[in-house]
């Protein structure tokens, strides 16, 4: 077959600073070009998407996909709600640790075929999903930095969660413990880490997490309600400009409760806007508040961030913090991950995790997901012809046909 080419869509590709009307012609699962009117050549599958915005294949730097994981229940199969929302790379936060991360590895990174899959790996050595995410020997740096480092071509880095959230500490568990091993197993692999993190005082307080992480390490569910990020005066506290300024990631992560429209609002109409946004989908919120990457995206979009920010901060930001610069971008030789929207305009409600409303007057919609160049999903079966225009082409019945192979 011929090459594919996406005609007369609005491209945007913000690491090649590409925001207008263009083809994109795809050849053997790579970009070949991007251009205005490219030319035909011989046995091209030209697809019109005129009308249509055409983007990298958006990435989902925070989700859980270890459906495998046979100490929890929180993982969803990595296509679930994905495709749908033009996601061609998905990575899962740290469900699993250093103790059954080689399964995961075979059963779900290694067996997927229509959507790329990384991964980070949790301090904790058997991973997310009960009371040992508590215990300081599950968290053994040495054996997570080896895991990851054995695992480099999938892992993207160190996750820490959940740890001690709920009780008072005491000497089996200290304040830090989960954030300093974490930190450790990071040195260790020179891998960035990403915190899920509860602040307690006076013991645990945020601001000092913020001192103690390191340029590239990602805070995610930075809108989520036990983060002082935004004073009385509804203004953003200057230490996440300080943190910011020193490097510090700020990941959205939705989830079942960890955003929330009274943080989120003010703070990025201040401008303090997410690095990266993410969807931490799993088997708890998937019917609920968050379902996929473009409700995510569509709640960014709709409080002030512009198509293109919203777009930049779903796949080259995110390709950044992962350390994969090869995806999120349209440029010419990178793998063919394509998405292609439709941006309604009406009258939606959106929700956050407090089951507090905000209103919006546009949407973006999915409606085509290209991976290493293969459509994985077309809601409208664009380049598919009519059945009116197959019977002009093809006149005589299959039944004939296929008798006079015989």
């Amino acid at each position: 077959m011929g090459d594919l080419v996406l005609r007369n869509g609005h491209v945007i590709d913000p690491a090649n600073g590409i925001n207008e009307v263009s083809d994109v012609r795809i050849s053997e699962g790579k970009i070949d070009a991007v251009a205005r009117n490219l030319p035909e050549q011989p046995g091209d599958r030209s697809i019109d998407v005129s009308g249509l915005y055409v983007t990298p294949g958006i990435i989902d730097m925070h989700a859980h996909v270890a459906h495998t994981h046979s100490r929890s229940t929180l993982s969803l199969h990595p296509l679930v709600n994905t495709l749908e929302s033009g996601v061609t790379t998905t990575v899962d936060a740290g469900t699993c640790g250093w103790r059954d991360f080689d399964q995961f590895r075979v059963d779900v990174i290694d067996a997927s075929t229509k959507i790329r899959v990384l991964s980070y790996v949790n301090i904790v050595g058997s991973g997310m999903g009960g009371a040992w995410e508590h215990e300081a020997p599950e968290m053994n740096p040495q054996l997570c930095a080896d895991t990851a480092l054995m695992h480099s071509d999938v892992v993207v880095g160190i996750k820490t969660a959940h740890y001690w959230a709920k009780q008072r500490f005491d000497a089996n568990h200290l304040p830090w413990t989960a954030i300093d091993r974490a930190l450790e197993a990071g040195i260790r692999a020179d891998m960035p880490m990403m915190v899920d993190f509860c602040p307690e005082l006076p013991n645990r307080p945020y601001p000092t997490l913020l001192e103690k992480m390191r340029p590239g390490d990602i805070h995610t569910h930075v809108f989520a309600q036990q983060f002082p990020i935004i004073d009385d005066n509804g203004k953003v506290f200057e230490y996440m400009y300080q943190a910011r300024e020193k490097g510090i990631i700020f990941d959205l992560g939705h989830g079942a409760g960890s955003f929330w429209f009274r943080n989120a609002v003010p703070a990025i109409q201040e401008g303090f806007v997410p690095d990266s946004i993410s969807t931490d989908l799993h088997t708890g919120n998937v019917a609920g508040v968050v379902i996929d990457m473009l409700g995510c995206m569509n709640k960014v979009l709709n409080i002030g961030v512009s198509l293109e920010e919203v777009i930049l901060r779903s796949t080259v930001t995110p390709a950044k913090e992962i350390n994969r610069p090869e995806l999120g971008t349209l440029s010419v030789g990178a793998s063919a991950d394509v998405a292609v929207f439709n941006l309604e305009k009406g009258d939606y409600t959106f929700i956050d995790c407090e089951k507090t409303t905000m209103q919006g007057d546009k949407k973006l919609v999915c409606d085509m997901t290209i991976f290493g160049g293969d459509i994985v999903y077309n809601a409208n079966w664009r380049g598919h012809k009519s059945w009116e225009q197959d019977l002009i082409d093809n006149p005589t019945p299959f039944h004939v046909r296929t008798q006079t192979q015989f």
